[in-house]
């Protein structure tokens, strides 16, 4: 599935999922720029891929805020070209039970995990409309699908990001663009080890008795935005090792 002559970006790129993409995008020969406000993570990650023989592009972006998206949306033209991927994967996550949700604090999760993908889309469409081809790929989470204890605040962020994906992805379809979804199940990251969650215990009540790992979501990332994805917009493509068929 090559990527060449494409230029993708990942949001939050700079660890875990977001890192995972980048790789493997690069792998497939796309131009990758690494947008995280972690700058040094966006380093780390460009090494890897220029160390293999890509090509990369490492920015510190809060992809949350319109002006530094723009910023960094026009460094990656200038460097890379026009872009015809966008992997939106930057978000944070939280536990809180419903009861002590304090709206400043819902409206965080909101403003990064929800309205931070929809400016980084408006952002880069254009190139997408101007070439007559784009994907959008969002990274949504499992929890909109089950439901989560003590996280009213995240499973409403990224539901509406589900929302943001079926609504572009019927708004584009003739014009050479799709959009997609895929929600990580039980992913082993940094993020997921820095929560509350027991993740070898969890592990071990699912299906695979395993947590995920950040190239399985990738795997999925790269089909969406090849070629042969061309014709699925509007999906969700769930990387979760069953866990809906039988799991605590």
């Amino acid at each position: 599935m090559s990527l060449k002559g494409k230029v993708a970006v990942v949001t939050g790129g700079g660890s875990g999922i977001g890192r995972a993409v980048a790789l493997r995008l690069a792998r497939d020969e796309a131009a990758v720029a690494i947008w995280d406000l972690n700058g040094a993570g966006a380093e780390e990650t460009a090494k890897l891929i220029t160390a293999a023989g890509g090509k990369a592009l490492p920015l510190t972006v809060d992809a949350a805020n319109k002006g530094a998206i723009k910023a960094a949306a026009d460094q990656t033209r200038a460097a890379l070209g026009p872009i015809a991927i966008i992997v939106n994967n930057a978000g944070i996550t939280g536990f809180v039970p419903f009861g002590q949700l304090e709206e400043d604090v819902f409206d965080r999760m909101i403003a990064i995990n929800l309205k931070g993908p929809y400016l980084c889309i408006k952002e880069v469409i254009p190139d997408m409309l101007a070439a007559g081809w784009g994907r959008i790929i969002n990274i949504t989470s499992s929890s909109i699908q089950t439901g989560a204890p003590g996280m009213v605040h995240y499973v409403a962020s990224k539901s509406g990001l589900l929302g943001i994906t079926k609504a572009i992805a019927v708004e584009y379809a003739d014009k050479g663009i799709t959009a997609n979804t895929v929600p990580p199940g039980f992913i082993d990251t940094p993020m997921l080890r820095a929560s509350p969650v027991d993740v070898d215990a969890y592990a071990a009540q699912q299906l695979m008795k395993r947590p995920g790992k950040p190239e399985d979501i990738a795997a999925a990332c790269a089909y969406l935005a090849s070629d042969e994805a061309g014709y699925v917009t509007g999906q969700t493509i769930s990387v979760n090792g069953g866990r809906y068929m039988g799991s605590a």
